[in-house]
């Protein structure tokens, strides 16, 4: 992003700044993505110690409609198994992933507004790498993993 700052600043140095402001902003606005992130890594992995703890999934058998030689289930593990999940935890988990949501983008709104009216920051260098993460997530899933 600096880079492509950096060159339209250029071609139009009317229009484009590329100063100091332009940098911090940057900075600071990568931290914000970098720290949206990481808190919800620290998110997701608290919800998953939170039902590990608690047992509150397992794995059960499918129901099949074919019957085994014996006349009962046929004891091996099927392609169709269910995760049972308790409801309880299953709540609590939906809850602190709305909460975490909730404060990541209210952190990136309020840099979002600060990056916009301080004098010392350029918006849209400050705005810019908040979007970048997702981007780059998104187009590898376009493309695929290989």
């Amino acid at each position: 992003m600096l880079v492509l700052f950096c060159l339209l600043h250029r071609f139009f140095p009317d229009s484009i700044p590329f100063d100091y402001r332009v940098v911090l902003s940057a900075v600071i606005g990568c931290v914000i993505a970098a720290v949206n992130f990481f808190l919800m890594a620290v998110t997701v992995q608290k919800i998953a110690e939170l039902g590990a703890a608690e047992g509150a999934s397992r794995i059960v058998p499918a129901k099949t409609d074919v019957p085994a030689e014996d006349g009962g289930d046929s004891g091996e593990d099927s392609e169709e198994d269910q995760v049972v999940v308790d409801p309880a935890v299953s709540d609590k988990s939906h809850e602190m992933m709305k909460a975490s949501y909730r404060t990541r983008t209210l952190m990136q709104l309020v840099w979002a507004v600060l990056a916009f009216a301080l004098p010392w920051t350029n918006g849209a260098a400050g705005l810019i790498p908040l979007f970048i993460p997702s981007l780059l997530i998104k187009f590898r899933g376009i493309v695929g993993n290989k």
